[in-house]
């Protein structure tokens, strides 16, 4: 796991470092989902950032037994960690 330390400005707004919005495709303007995990805060990007990844993901990984969306992805692994 990869991760950087961030300090949190006087209105609680925190800087998403570059290597981060470049890898994510994260712009100005971009929107993001901050939820609230057992393991902490998560921040997410929007659907279709995340439905890419998932594809990309799939498709480099040889045959897939089951195509699934990235709700139901996400749902699982959370199912699996608890």
């Amino acid at each position: 796991m990869f991760q950087k330390h961030v300090k949190v400005g006087p209105k609680g707004q925190i800087v998403i470092p570059k290597v981060f919005r470049d890898e994510f495709n994260i712009e100005p303007g971009s929107e993001v989902i901050v939820e609230y995990t057992e393991e902490g805060l998560v921040i997410n990007t929007e659907k279709e950032e995340t439905e890419r990844v998932f594809r990309e993901v799939a498709e480099g990984g040889g045959k897939t037994v089951k195509r699934i969306g990235p709700h139901e992805a996400y749902e699982s692994e959370l199912e699996e960690r608890n």
